[in-house]
């Protein structure tokens, strides 16, 4: 892995042009196929007129997200039915990262529409785990993950809708941060499911996640659920955990957490305890609700947010037109892939007369209790800490035919979506040369307090220095 003060030192003793080069020859191979996009052409330009530019990215390579709007680069979402679709416009993030001087090197892989946890149900086929290219690298982020832990850039940016950025970062043993709902303008990125989703950063360490989170973080008035305000996120950086009171959820270590996950996130609470902090075990009663509340409400959201794409003004197109009706029908139904295809109808039957009570009103009502369940955890508490995910990453092909499995993965991740709050993922362990993952939740608009927690546990083990041997 590599990290930006490395790549800023390679800078000065160079140029931004000879480091991006560089940086787009070992992405070159694909050898993960992280990447869906690669502009070799504008990166290189914008190299070249990023040369003097004083900004903290300034000549940095970054990967995007293949939902994230990108001017003049092609944004598919990894789906069939967007193939050929050029936006017109970046994406809020987007017009901060150039103004920072960041190079955008190009799109990366990602589950379909964000609607997965593994990368395989990408039109593009599957990403691999720098790790070991047998297993997945976690999604619906993959790509963003997968290829900061295979060093092939710095920093990469994901989206997190239910543990999207924090999933791939646990399978991928790099760094990955959900933000309060609101801190990130979500202004260009391709909707999922509108009330939960997240832009959020991915880096190889908890410095570099937080110098891009300080530069895409911020008020946007085309984002009407931006929140106003302006905040030095940098600040935070202090390896001082002294009198932080750690809540311990009792409900994020039930059935299905792998021991060694289990045990290495204890040890993590205990080196936290350590360096000074106190624990305290807390209970979080609704948390058995979340999973069903979570994909009742990102179906239902999905199924009105995707309606949009119809082939008719951009993307797939087919040979020959028929009625509006036929045509409509046979452009989504081969444009999208079936994970897609079955959110969409389980969100529209969600939604249907006579059902929307039974389904759709229900889940709000329980996100409501979750919310509460945050609440009252951390009145008493300044973080709650749990795994990311319940276990290492899976094998490919071992889920992806069973959805409920599949959706079963996500069980310590959405939890933090329906609340809103903060929540950061790190490395701090391995099983059977795999990563895991450290989840640090926060009070809402508190990033600080997880970012100083996971940095001062960061700065006290050497987890962050391991690197996966890629060729």
């Amino acid at each position: 892995m590599i990290t930006i003060s490395e790549i800023l030192e390679e800078i000065s003793n160079s140029s931004a042009e000879e480091v991006v080069s560089s940086c787009l020859e070992r992405i070159g191979p694909n050898n993960f196929n992280t990447f869906i996009t690669i502009a070799k052409e504008s990166a290189l330009k914008t190299a070249r007129e990023n040369e003097g530019h004083t900004g903290p990215l300034a000549g940095v390579p970054i990967a995007i997200k293949d939902n994230i709007s990108t001017k003049g680069i092609q944004t598919t979402c990894a789906s069939r039915i967007l193939g050929g679709y050029i936006p017109p416009y970046d994406a809020h993030v987007i017009e901060r990262l150039k103004e920072a001087g960041a190079v955008i090197v190009g799109k990366v892989n990602m589950d379909e529409f964000a609607m997965g946890t593994s990368t395989e149900t990408s039109h593009y086929g599957p990403t691999l785990n720098p790790w070991n290219t047998k297993t997945v690298p976690g999604g619906s982020s993959g790509g963003s993950a997968a290829t900061v832990a295979a060093g092939e850039v710095p920093l990469a940016l994901g989206s997190d809708t239910g543990g999207s950025v924090r999933c791939p970062a646990s399978f991928c043993g790099v760094v990955g941060l959900k933000p309060t709902y609101g801190v990130i303008s979500r202004y260009g990125l391709i909707s999922y499911a509108n009330s939960l989703e997240q832009i959020g950063p991915i880096a190889s360490n908890v410095a570099d996640m937080t110098l891009l989170f300080n530069v895409i973080a911020g008020h946007d008035p085309r984002d009407s659920t931006s929140v106003p305000g302006e905040k030095e996120y940098t600040k935070a950086l202090v390896d001082d955990v002294k009198g932080l009171t750690i809540g311990v959820p009792k409900e994020y270590f039930g059935e299905g957490i792998d021991q060694a996950v289990e045990k290495s996130v204890w040890d993590g609470v205990h080196r936290l305890e350590d360096l000074g902090a106190s624990w305290q075990e807390v209970e979080m009663p609704h948390t058995k609700y979340a999973l069903a509340a979570y994909y009742v409400i990102a179906m239902s959201e999905a199924s009105s947010n995707l309606a949009r794409f119809d082939g008719m003004r951009y993307g797939l197109r087919l040979e020959k037109d028929h009625d509006w009706h036929t045509t409509y029908s046979a452009i989504r139904a081969q444009g999208f892939g079936e994970e897609v295809k079955r959110r969409i109808l389980l969100g529209t039957y969600a939604l249907s007369a006579g059902y929307m009570d039974k389904y759709y009103l229900k889940a709000l009502k329980v996100r409501t209790l979750i919310k509460q369940d945050f609440e009252r955890a951390l009145k008493s508490t300044d973080v709650l800490i749990a795994p990311t995910m319940p276990t290492p990453a899976f094998k490919l092909g071992e889920k992806i035919s069973d959805p409920l499995t599949l959706y079963m993965a996500d069980v310590n991740t959405v939890p933090v979506n329906l609340s809103g709050v903060p929540s950061v993922s790190l490395p701090c362990g391995f099983s059977n040369g795999l990563p895991i993952g450290l989840q640090i939740m926060g009070k809402h608009f508190d990033e600080e307090t997880i970012i100083r927690t996971a940095y001062t546990f960061e700065q006290n083990t050497e987890l962050h220095t391991k690197a996966p041997e890629v060729a």
